[in-house]
């Protein structure tokens, strides 16, 4: 049997000048760390491409050709069907309260939205924002027990009026993967739709929302190795059926651009280019990719294999020490190696301040973070506000073993 292939974190790690400043980075669900390309190509599109699409002379032309170029990078690194199916917006908040204010329009009195207690509020509030209209929210639970939402629950709660289903992927609290295409099968059987809350999934795992068939999907570029902006994908039919955000004289026809008022940015829509040219070079240098253009999305696939790898080896050697520990209650699935989790990990200890733990953190120019990350409904769901929260150390696939081990050294020193 041929040995699995490995990261080349060397590699990896030279791909991200902000590494080089001397601390480690283990708030990644907060945000990671920028690709050098990334930053190369929103320069290259300010310096030599900065003027509005939509004009007759070379320079816009390019400008124009730069943001396409983005819609199909993104809607490679997704596996949609068309670059119109993904709109880009300037957060993931921003991208949910857009797609529920352009659904206005086919909702009426009485019709029923369905959100979880365990998302991010981005994937919340803007669907508990169309009660003023009539809308009625309900709230699937989760299993206090196990930690995981159950389709037997979601049974429960839908009926002939429920339009939409909003599901996080991954939890940004517990770090579980939801079985987001056994969930869509579920709810389009039950006549809804289904948008997914892709945030803290995106940067571990790859995206192919062909083959869970969602309506739609968002996630944040700046935690996926990218620029503060954000993407939105949806069906292209579906978008096609939504209301015009944008200048009245743009009909419904108009996608993705009636759901981008004021325009995309151009520059972080390019940036995305870089991202994708990145994963596909890291799945092309396993040993079994390609380096032709029609291999993109196959290499992409490849390097999530080896990022998941080596996160699992991340996760397992700090949630070995976290389980060593009497004082210590982990929030969410225990085992590093467990398919059903990302290097998202969440802890209390017991009579501590979350706060006071990770202000001790920093003067080691360790980065974690503490709180309830705006999973409030789930925190206090599971009676976890107390002392400030959580502590939660999230790895991206550009950390090490050796940065594990210089976390649990000051950790061990902290708690005593």
């Amino acid at each position: 049997m041929s040995k699995q292939a490995e990261l080349d974190i060397a590699y990896v790690r030279e791909q991200f000048p902000g590494l080089k400043n001397g601390w480690a980075f283990m708030d990644n669900a907060g945000g990671t760390q920028i690709l050098a390309r990334a930053v190369e190509r929103m320069n290259d599109f300010l310096f030599n491409k900065n003027v509005q699409i939509g004009g007759s002379y070379d320079i816009s032309l390019q400008a124009a050709a730069a943001l396409q170029s983005g819609r199909e990078a993104i809607a490679t690194l997704v596996n949609a069907s068309r670059p119109e199916e993904i709109v880009f917006a300037p957060t993931s908040t921003t991208a949910m309260q857009n797609l529920a204010r352009s659904m206005r329009g086919q909702l009426k009195e009485g019709d029923e939205i369905i959100v979880t207690v365990s998302d991010h509020e981005s994937n919340i509030g803007p669907w508990v924002s169309l009660q003023d209209i009539g809308v009625q929210i309900k709230f699937w639970e989760l299993d206090k027990e196990s930690l995981q939402l159950k389709l037997q629950d979601l049974d429960k709660l839908m009926t002939e009026r429920t339009k939409l289903v909003a599901v996080t992927h991954v939890s940004n609290i517990l770090g579980t993967i939801n079985p987001v295409g056994e969930i869509a099968d579920f709810v389009h059987a039950r006549g809804a739709l289904i948008c997914v809350d892709c945030v803290a999934y995106a940067p571990h795992r790859a995206i192919d929302v062909q083959a869970w068939d969602v309506d739609f999907l968002g996630f944040s570029l700046y935690k996926v190795y990218g620029p503060h902006g954000a993407v939105l994908y949806g069906k292209y039919e579906l978008l096609a059926e939504l209301d015009n955000l944008y200048h009245y004289f743009y009909g419904k026809e108009k996608v993705p651009a009636k759901l981008e008022p004021g325009n995309a940015s151009y520059e972080l829509a390019y940036s995305t280019t870089g991202i994708v040219e990145y994963l596909s070079d890291l799945g092309a240098r396993s040993g079994k990719g390609h380096s032709d253009s029609d291999s993109v999305r196959d290499n992409i696939e490849l390097a999530f294999d080896l990022i998941t790898d080596h996160e699992n080896k991340l996760a397992e050697s700090l949630l070995s020490y976290l389980r060593g520990r009497k004082d210590c209650r982990i929030i969410g699935i225990e085992d590093g190696y467990d398919a059903r989790r990302v290097p998202t990990i969440s802890f209390k200890v017991e009579g501590r301040d979350a706060g006071e733990i990770c202000q001790a953190m920093d003067k080691y120019n360790i980065a974690i973070r503490f709180g309830d990350f705006h999973a409030r409904r789930l925190v206090e769901y599971l009676d976890l506000a107390d002392n400030n929260g959580v502590v939660r150390v999230s790895f991206a696939h550009y950390n090490t073993l050796d940065e594990v081990d210089k976390l649990v050294a000051p950790l061990e020193e902290i708690l005593g």
